[in-house]
């Protein structure tokens, strides 16, 4: 019996790490659960990242020109100046000139709240449009620049990433 149990409370947490977000679910889109990593500093797990695509088929190469999410839950208490620095910082290195980054800083502390270990931050990219931010299930903000989004976004998924594995396994198709 207590190995029934736990396998059910096993197959329950599993599912549960595979749902579509409420706030993905909300829009209306049908949304498919590409892959999903950890991002680790120092051997100390910052947070579980997810990336969801939208209209995508199982067993195909990850769609252009269609909406994604990237779903970070936190493991650890980071404040928004550090997010924002951080963001900053990795978009720099993938080539946003001073300028940009100069605006862009403003918007990221409007759409960034301090998170806490156990919460979520949801954004969406809206290719060519910009990017939509959620925490905790509700609207942070929207940023409506296509560069900002295609550039925060490769922070995760451009092969110039710092962090090649976390790319590899957000990158792993779904299965059929």
């Amino acid at each position: 019996m207590k190995r029934l149990l736990m396998a059910a409370v096993l197959f329950a947490a599993s599912a549960f790490a595979h749902a579509v977000p409420d706030v993905l679910r909300q829009s209306g889109a049908e949304w498919t659960r590409w892959g999903s990593g950890e991002m680790s500093w120092f051997g100390f797990t910052l947070y579980r990242a997810t990336l969801w695509v939208a209209a995508a088929r199982p067993g195909v190469d990850l769609p252009a020109n269609v909406p994604t999410a990237l779903q970070l839950d936190y493991r650890r208490d980071i404040a928004r100046d550090r997010l924002v620095q951080a963001s900053l910082d990795e978009m720099r290195r993938l080539g946003a000139s001073d300028t940009q980054l100069q605006r862009w800083e403003g918007d990221l502390r409007r759409v960034f709240p301090d998170v806490k270990d156990g919460e979520s931050i949801v954004g969406v990219h809206y290719p060519g449009r910009g990017a939509s931010f959620f925490h905790r299930g509700r609207p942070n903000g929207e940023i409506a620049d296509a560069d900002f989004a295609r550039l925060f976004f490769a922070i995760w998924l451009d092969p110039r990433s710092s962090q090649p594995g976390l790319r590899a396994a957000l990158l792993e198709r779904p299965a059929l």
